[in-house]
């Protein structure tokens, strides 16, 4: 059996040999050829079947058999459908379900019964090759091709028209160097040593007989461009949506809606996509989209993995800064060269190394700023052999490029080892070069909370530490606590404490970051002030995040932490930032310098919201009564678990390892994924391995995983070599789940250091099921009345004060009202999407389609019209329909009902649980006192105060859940009707 990769087309004129490109598809004739597929029953037999496609292309038959040879056949004409993946009842019983991949699997629906036959191919590939070629029957498109058997398609007459152009002449020939170029003038991201390997395979039998200048015709040099740019696994995305061997705008905006998950758009719209990507003047004239211009728009900006919405900013920025990650480094001043000599005690520190961090969105910079020559201060790691930087023009470049990047307040991290005259040179310096930019205003000492980072839009901020407001002199003594504060210039030793000579002048322009030494939680909460930051290194932060993870969230809902490398780090390598993230800790200060996964996982985390180095903590990291702990494996309450899905399909132009030693140029590439977020998240999974292949590898393989805090998810894609030699590394990419864009996309590859590997990319189909739902999404094959209801719910728990906690169980009638409102509607959406014959992950408007489709489909004259009442949805149905289609629609109505009613209920609901929530709140300032009495106290009285918090945050989180769920049953509706307009089955005059 041919491999599904080695296929370029499986329509019209698609086989590719050494005589050039035949009218028959490669599918058909494979099909004709026959092999083995297994048949499964629906009692879970299965039997090993030899299927072939009939010559006149009319039957598949299979044999042996037990039955009469007429009986073992389907005419092509009397198929209804096809599925694939697991999508029957006969797929979905357990036995099976579960043992076979899903990939391999699909079903033949035929006869007006809507009888089925599920098969399952040896391979991905060979499922891929029957349904294409089935669909390819389907649609007629193989008669058309016979009765216009001479006739060149649309891309044929393209090429042949570019080729004369070139040649100069219609019977003109190109030779390898004018090849090459006229390829990568159509397609400039096609391989150079994939054009020159066709061009010698197609001129190594000329070449024997003729000594001359080796030149291509028109025809070979069509039979080169289609084998070398036509991506099979995008062809096959084509031809399930294509009128023709091409796609009308019509077809463009089914696939638009039902794959890319994209709504509110237009026929018009369509069109001046293909005005855009299509490459063929006939094309743009008749509004077709040929494989050409559908690959260039799968590859185009518009189909990145990362959304579009994220590329700018686009958060709530009005909160308090401690409600926000902080892109922050670490040790600015060290160039990234010293990466190489592998310790920052002896590398060069540059200037270029503020200009690099700036750009890339940092918004918290480290100037170690010492005495140096002539009276001017200098920047470079203290006492070490790094190089020595100007601390003026280094302040010069801040101002310069401060917000290139970010127009958010950027924060300058002061660690003063000067003199007091080089100190005032270092004041005088930032007050002039940064005038109006430096933020001077004193704290406002009534404020709880850090101004926003949108009030502070545009300003330069100082950290560093404060002398005591109460003197009345120029300088006065401060704790020299900081890491790598460990010498000075006029130190005093006062009981056993450092003590380092401050002006006031420095002082006073610290304002809303002084920093201080941390000395416990409780002590934090009573006696620290709003504006007051602790560092901490990454040791002690991290027994902080295993012993006590949860007061250290609430530590950071008010005040900034910042978190920096082990001092033992001397070759600059990274710690995991997440880790710190899952506490709260807005300042992970990094090494920015020192590439790898660490630096893959930060510039990932902050590649959202417009790479403006802020980035919203969740809510249940922000609000002041709420109860997290990352390291619990408990439901997190008002946060619904959501199931990624991730199709893994094929890779593009892969370069070898970058520090592989001579191995040849062929690599063996896998894909390897990482989930990075709190505990419970964390996982991974691997392709399997393509052997030498890194040009276009078809991994075309599916996975799964269970997200709890979405918000906090980092989704990353390895690119390895499995048979290397020095190096395995190629390529990743690394995107905060939030970000994903559903359906097909491509993402670009990036090195280890940063830098683009276009036009090495990967090609996925992504999925989120359950997303803002409740509860946890159903596995196929399990019935939805199997479940049991309220079994995942967040438990109100008690507190220890009588009437708390009955008015807390006072919620629970109502919390299991609207968990049981969600489940119904998430049950009946999973049985409509079941009774399509659709997996978890489609959506409705692919169910639509289908409905859609089916009436075209039937023999019976009947006619369906979707009509909209009250702004919801209704089929109504003229004529006799199959018993497959009253299934559809029955399921369809039980759906729409269960949106109605929790639509009808939500906002009841919702106002009921604000109104406990509220009235809880009332409880709190004297939750403390009303503990007291009930004698409760140490520990427990700590526990009874999180179990308080806990229970407000799943009174707020499931009436946020509720409006949600309203608000996706609403969008629903909308869908449907979209789909519906699409389709050409709306009643237009029903709609009020």
């Amino acid at each position: 059996m041919a491999s599904f990769s080695s296929i370029c087309f499986y329509a019209k004129g698609c086989s590719w040999t050494s005589t050039g490109p035949k009218k028959a598809s490669d599918c058909l004739n494979l099909m004709q050829n026959g092999c083995q597929l297994i048949k499964v029953r629906s009692s879970s037999r299965t039997y090993h079947r030899i299927f072939t496609l009939s010559e006149d292309l009319l039957e598949i038959r299979w044999h042996p058999t037990s039955k009469k040879p007429d009986k073992a056949r389907i005419k092509v004409e009397e198929i209804k459908e096809l599925r694939h993946g697991k999508n029957t009842e006969t797929f979905r019983s357990p036995d099976i379900s579960q043992e076979l991949p899903d990939d391999r699997a699909f079903s033949i629906i035929y006869s007006n019964e809507y009888l089925t036959l599920d098969l399952i191919a040896s391979t991905a590939d060979e499922a891929n090759i029957w349904i294409t070629g089935l669909m390819y029957l389907m649609s007629g498109c193989h008669r058309s091709s016979n009765e216009n058997e001479n006739e060149q398609d649309m891309r044929d007459r393209w090429l042949q028209t570019v080729f004369d152009d070139a040649a100069g002449e219609p019977l003109g020939q190109l030779d390898e160097f004018e090849v090459m170029k006229l390829v990568k003038k159509l397609n400039h991201g096609v391989g150079s040593m994939r054009v020159k390997q066709k061009f010698k395979e197609i001129i190594s039998d000329k070449c024997k007989s003729d000594s001359s200048r080796p030149t291509l015709t028109s025809n070979e040099f069509v039979e080169l461009f289609k084998e070398t740019t036509t991506r099979p696994e995008i062809y096959f995305l084509l031809v399930r949506y294509a009128s023709n061997d091409y796609m009308t705008a019509d077809d463009l905006l089914l696939f638009l809606e039902t794959e890319q998950g994209m709504t509110g758009l237009s026929r018009e719209a369509c069109l001046a996509l293909i005005q855009e990507y299509e490459l063929t003047d006939e094309g743009k004239q008749n509004g077709y989209l040929g494989i050409d211009g559908f690959t260039r728009y799968l590859i185009s900006e518009q189909c990145e993995l990362m959304d579009q919405h994220h590329k700018s900013v686009c958060q709530d920025m009005t909160q308090p800064m401690s409600h926000y990650f902080i892109a922050a480094s670490h040790n600015t001043y060290v160039s990234s060269e010293s990466y190489l000599t592998e310790d920052q005690l002896k590398g060069p520190s540059s200037i270029g190394a503020y200009v690099r961090v700036l750009r890339k969105g940092c918004r918290w910079i480290e100037l170690d700023c010492w005495d140096g020559a002539n009276g001017e201060p200098i920047i470079y790691h203290g006492h070490t052999l790094t190089s020595k930087i100007s601390f003026k023009s280094v302040i010069e470049t801040i101002n310069q490029h401060a917000f290139e990047t970010s127009e958010y307040p950027l924060l300058l991290s002061i660690e003063n080892h000067c003199s007091v005259e080089q100190q005032k040179v270092m004041v005088q310096h930032m007050k002039n070069i940064l005038q109006d930019k430096l933020y001077t205003k004193t704290a406002d000492e009534d404020s709880l909370y850090l101004m926003s980072p949108e009030q502070l839009k545009g300003k330069i901020i100082i950290k560093g530490k404060k002398i005591s407001p109460t003197g009345t002199q120029d300088e006065g003594e401060v704790t020299d606590e900081d890491e790598g504060a460990d010498s000075g210039r006029k130190h005093i030793k006062k009981d056993g404490h450092k003590k380092q000579v401050l002006i006031k002048e420095l002082s006073d322009l610290v304002c809303l970051c002084k920093s201080v030494r941390f000395q416990d939680f409780q002590e934090s909460l009573k006696n620290q002030k709003y504006y007051e930051i602790c560092s901490l290194t990454e040791g002690v932060a991290g027994k902080f995040a295993n012993m006590c993870a949860e007061d250290f969230v609430n530590h950071n809902k008010r005040f900034l932490t910042r978190i920096y490398p082990n001092a033992h780090r001397i070759d600059s390598s990274n710690f995991n930032p997440q880790d710190m993230w899952n506490c709260g800790c807005q300042v992970v200060a990094m090494n920015y310098q020192t590439p790898g996964l660490m630096m893959d996982l930060y510039e990932g985390k902050f590649r959202q919201n417009g790479q403006c180095g802020y980035v919203l903590k969740p809510s249940i990291m922000r609000d002041e009564i709420s109860y997290f702990c990352a390291n619990s494996r408990d439901i997190i309450p008002g946060v619904s678990p959501q199931i990624l899905h991730i199709k893994l399909i094929s890779g593009r132009q892969f370069p070898k390892p970058k520090k592989a030693t001579s191995k040849g140029d062929a690599i063996d590439p896998y894909v390897f994924m990482e989930i990075f977020g709190i505990p419970s998240d964390c996982a991974e999974d691997r392709t399997k391995t393509v052997p030498h292949n890194g040009y276009n590898p078809i991994f075309d393989e599916s996975f799964e995983f269970t997200v709890n805090l979405p918000e906090m998810a980092l989704v990353r894609f390895v690119v390895l070599d499995d048979d290397y030699i020095g190096d395995e590394f190629i390529g990743q990419y690394t995107i905060p789940f939030e970000c994903l864009q559903p359906g097909y996309r491509h993402l670009t590859l990036y090195s280890n250091t940063g830098e683009s590997l276009a036009p090495a990319s990967l090609f996925v189909h992504i999925a989120v099921t359950n997303k803002r739902g409740g509860g946890k999404a159903h596995k196929r094959g399990l019935s939805v009345k199997k479940s049991k209801r309220n079994s995942h719910i967040a438990r109100i728990r008690s507190v220890g004060v009588k009437n708390v906690d009955e008015h807390f169980k006072s919620a629970v009638p109502i919390l299991e009202d609207a968990n049981n409102l969600r489940e119904n509607v998430q049950n009946a959406m999973i049985k409509f999407k079941e009774a399509c014959g659709l997996a978890s992950i489609a959506n409705l408007k692919q169910c639509i389609r289908l409905i859609g489709q089916q009436q075209d489909t039937t023999s019976d004259s009947v006619s369906l019209q979707l009509v909209v009442r009250d702004e919801l949805p209704y089929f109504e149905l003229e004529g006799n329909c199959s018993e497959m289609l009253k299934k559809r629609l029955s399921a369809f109505e039980v759906m729409v009902f269960e949106c109605k009613i929790l639509m009808d209920k939500a906002d009841d609901l919702v106002a009921k649980l604000d109104n406990l929530q509220q009235t809880g709140l009332d409880f709190h300032d004297k939750m403390n006192d009303l503990l007291t009495k009930e004698g409760t106290k140490g520990k427990k009285l700590s526990k009874s105060m999180e179990n308080f918090a806990w229970n407000i945050r799943i009174l707020k989180g499931q009436a946020d859940t509720m409006s949600r769920s309203k608000k996706e049953c609403q969008d629903w509706m909308k869908q449907i009707t979209e789909a519906s307009t699409t389709l050409g089955i709306l009643k237009e005059a029903a709609v009020l």
